[in-house]
Parts: C-alpha cells; structure tokens; sequence
C-alpha cells in the first residue's frame, strides 16, 4: 500500500470516520472511500475487523474468485451509494443558496432526497410552537387521508408518548420499530391513530432541528412496512435535518432584512 492508503487504513481500523479522516487529511469523504475501495482490494478484506486484523499481522484467509467478486460488487455498490450521498447533499446546498429563501422551493427538494437516500415512503417537517404544539409545515409523499388530518388540525398538542412528544421531551432522534405494537396505538390517541391507520406508517424516525440551542421542529420520515431505520439512515436523516434548519434561518435572516427596508 501506499503512505497515503496505509494512513486511511489505520485511521479506518482504530475507528475513525469517513468524515473525520477527510478532516485530517484536507481530503474529500468521497476521496476516502474511493482510497479504502483499493485498500480493502489490495487486502482482500471485507470488513473493518478483518482490516483491523490484518494491519495487525494476521494472515489474509484464502478466498474464491466468487468470493472476493462479491466483495468487489459490494465495495462498488457502497461507494456509489456514498457518491450518491454527496451529491444529494451538494445539491441541496445549492438550492439553499439560491433560493434567496423561498422554503417553498427548498423543503420539498430537502425532503425528497431524504425519502430517496433513507429509502421512507414519505415524510414531514414539523415546525415546533410552544406547549408541546407541533403544525405540519412541509410534507412529501404523504398519503392523501393523513395530509386531510393535519391540514384540518393545523397547530395540534402532542402528548408525552407520542414520537413526537418523546423527541421533545428528550431532545434526542427517536428511532420507532413498529408504531402499531406500542400501548400508545391502543390508546386511541388521535396522532397515532392518524400516523398509522390513516398514513399507514410502520417504522417511524423523528430528528430534533434545533436552532441556538432552541428546538425549531422536527424532521419525521416514515416506512408504511416494519423496517426500522439504521443507524446509516438515520446519520442521513440528521444531516437533512440540518440543512432544513439552515433553510429555516435563511428564510428568517433573509425575511428580517426585506423588512428592515426603508421603502423610498
């Protein structure tokens, strides 16, 4: 291997991110992959602990063509997923940036690639008013009897163990297997009922967007199988979630400045 391959590689094995080892080396995430695509061909490992195992001295096993065709196909696969990643996210901040902060523009892009990337049915983006209060400001994918139900509620309060109610409460991602097999779908609460029965969703993420500290929504994506989201898809989704909050505060900066504008 080269220097620059065998650095990835320890760095990869000790536990390091795509993310922190573009960091440290000034190099793009995309770059990295691509770099341990090589490493893990060169190795013929097909996974971080045999990687780990192997920048220890420990000898490659022996494998078939089949096998190590597989891992190839698999490594290829992960990286154009990877590629595809990045390009969703380049896209979004170029909207964001053009936008001049149109979130009618925005949102529904940034939701769209999240439903895409984290292979969900459909989503919503909360805005968060006081006292547990929540309003559907933006949907995508949304089946049409759900959409009904929050256009006929509008601003609605949640209750404690709702997925909603348990993101706010505990300010973290709240990641749900099966929203019909907690006690809350026997409860008759109106929120999971109509997340269920009328949306027809299965597996549920809520992620909190915060602003400064101050929780401005939440970002909700939705699978109408029980199919609970992994971590990879749930990193996704934070990181649409992000960007939805930066549209937020663009629209906010930019709608403060157009008022702040002594008509002539």
């Amino acid at each position: 291997m080269t220097t620059r391959e065998l650095e990835i590689a320890r760095s990869y094995a000790s536990g390091s991110s795509y993310q922190e080892i573009s960091a440290a080396l000034c190099i793009a995430p995309s770059t990295v992959r691509t770099h341990l695509a090589t490493i893990y061909r060169k190795l013929e490992v097909s996974s971080k602990v045999e990687l780990a195992n192997r920048l220890n001295g420990a000898v490659a096993p022996a494998r078939s063509q089949t096998e190590l065709n597989s891992v190839i196909s698999e490594l290829a696969l992960s990286l154009e997923e990877a590629l595809s990643r990045e390009k969703a996210l380049s896209e979004v901040l170029r909207i964001i940036s053009a936008s001049q902060g149109n979130l009618d523009l925005v949102m529904p892009s940034i939701l769209g690639y999240a439903l895409d990337l984290c292979d969900a049915e459909f989503g919503i983006l909360f805005e968060y008013h006081q006292n547990a209060q929540f309003r559907a400001r933006f949907t995508s994918g949304i089946p049409s009897a759900f959409q009904d139900w929050l256009d006929n509620h509008g601003t609605f309060g949640v209750s404690p163990q709702t997925g909603l109610g348990r993101m706010l409460n505990q300010r973290q991602v709240i990641n749900i297997i099966d929203v019909k097999s907690e006690a809350i779908y026997r409860s008759d609460d109106p929120l999971r009922f109509a997340t269920a029965d009328l949306g027809g969703a299965r597996s549920f993420a809520a992620i909190p967007m915060v602003a400064a500290d101050k929780l401005v929504g939440a970002f909700t994506i939705y699978r109408q199988t029980v199919r609970p989201f992994s971590d990879e898809a749930l990193h996704l989704a934070q990181m649409f979630a992000s960007q939805s909050v930066i549209a937020l505060e663009n629209a906010r900066l930019i709608s403060g400045s157009r008022d702040q504008v002594t008509p002539v």
